[in-house]
């Protein structure tokens, strides 16, 4: 039928694509302006949602002094829970409903984020916990209206929640990690400092910079848009829409970002540019799949913090195993990747060479290799675990692993050619170990 701008036209496929984005406002010292961005919202009482940790550093402080001086009155939820669970989205979602706040501001990282989307969802639309759940686990429940103001400010680098509309949480019973998804979900403003990642330690740099980097390259690589097909109505549209050159934009610049400065900020915490580096390329990220979506390392992602037995890792809570999200997924991204380059090889190869890779007479046939090994010495130099089997998986574990991605319909669905549990399986193997 044609092509827009460089994507290919098919009968029955979509034509159009939806670009949307929280407001955002980037930059040193930004946290300073939390409360002037309330009180123009018309705030007055507001819900804080941190964690413990969280809540006694400075970005807690920044924005509660700054939330004072606007005279919005702020009542603070610091028991989130790293990695929320259902059980630490309900407890959320009841302080929100008993509190009666007219919006709410999140300080923390995607589990501080995501728990807040989630609170202000079931105290605005009571339901049952799994009405609103991304189906098959859950109805898949549209959000009945309009919800309250949102002000998410990222205390990481990676996870971009602050611009999408995606809850995520482990389903305790289940043991594999769902999600809620929906535009009305995104935060109604950003407010984006990178001064507010200084108490990261490298171990938590590290995974949500591969977080980053894991956005950009499923977003970049994902189905087109124009191959799935067209909504009955504009409102159906789904969010994850797929690859499209909107997203594209981001993606690649936040490879390159992430190319310059993933390393640079895990080796050094007093490197300023290379944390502001990762701080703008965490939005641009975020801002392309919230629009695209991402594919097989975040479905496969899920399985492997569902189903962690004993696995920790420094600068994360003690206590309880954790595979921290941008590590589950980067274990699985370069067999993904290499598996997966023949679908666009030049797409593969061209996010290698932004990452930083040499392209230098690379072929169509090599996309795969380059980008896979590439990304593997990343992970090497950042001291990432090797792969599934640095996190405590074996060959056993493999039969779980893939009926625990397969559930994973939206993003499943994403990736750029039909995938099976017998693909899964093949994949899960490929990426015990890459060094």
């Amino acid at each position: 039928m044609g092509y827009c701008l460089g994507y290919a036209l098919i009968e029955g496929g979509d034509a159009a694509f939806s670009m949307d984005a929280s407001a955002v406002t980037f930059g040193p010292g930004a946290l300073a302006e939390v409360g002037e961005e309330a009180a123009a919202l018309g705030l007055r009482r507001v819900a804080l949602f941190t964690d413990a940790r969280l809540a006694e550093l400075a970005p807690v402080a920044e924005a509660r002094r700054s939330l004072g001086r606007a005279g919005v009155d702020v009542v603070v939820y610091d028991t989130v829970h790293v990695e929320p669970t259902d059980r630490s989205f309900a407890e959320a979602a009841r302080f929100a409903a008993e509190g009666r706040f007219d919006g709410y501001v999140s300080v923390g990282g995607g589990s501080v984020i995501d728990t807040c989307k989630a609170a202000l969802l079931y105290a605005t639309y009571p339901a049952d916990f799994y009405a609103y759940v991304n189906r098959p686990i859950g109805e898949g429940r549209e959000v009945p209206g309009p919800l309250p103001p949102h002000i998410a400010c990222p205390t990481t680098t990676g996870t971009g929640a602050e611009c999408t509309g995606i809850a995520v949480f482990d389903d305790t019973g289940r043991k594999a990690k769902t999600g809620i998804a929906s535009r009305k979900l995104r935060p109604t403003r950003a407010i984006v400092d990178p001064w507010a990642t200084r108490t990261m330690p490298k171990s938590v740099v590290a995974a949500s910079g591969f977080d980053v980097v894991t956005h950009a390259l499923e977003s970049y690589t994902a189905r087109p848009y124009s191959t799935r097909p067209r909504a009955p109505e504009a409102s159906k549209r789904p969010m994850s829409q797929g690859a499209n050159p909107w997203s594209d934009m981001g993606c690649k610049s936040a490879l390159e970002l992430a190319g310059r400065y993933l390393l640079r900020a895990v080796s050094d915490a007093e490197d300023e540019e290379a944390r502001e580096g990762m701080a703008w390329a965490a939005t641009l990220a975020g801002i392309a799949f919230g629009n695209a979506g991402v594919h097989l390392p975040h479905a496969m992602s899920y399985a492997v913090s569902g189903l962690c037995r004993s696995f920790t890792m420094p600068g994360y809570p003690e206590g309880e195993p954790l595979v921290p999200h941008g590590v589950s997924v980067v274990v699985n991204a370069p067999a993904v990747f290499r598996a997966l380059a023949k679908t666009s090889p030049a797409r593969h190869l061209d996010a290698a060479a932004r990452l930083g890779a040499d392209v230098r007479g690379a072929g169509p046939e090599d996309a795969g290799e380059v980008l896979a090994t590439h990304l593997g010495g990343m992970m090497r130099a950042a001291g990432v675990p090797n792969g599934l089997s640095g996190v405590g998986y074996g060959e056993t574990d493999v039969d779980a692993l893939a009926a625990g991605t397969i559930v994973q319909a939206r993003l499943v669905s994403n990736a750029p050619c039909a995938v099976d549990e017998d693909v899964l399986r093949g994949l899960f193997r490929g990426a015990f170990a890459y060094w």
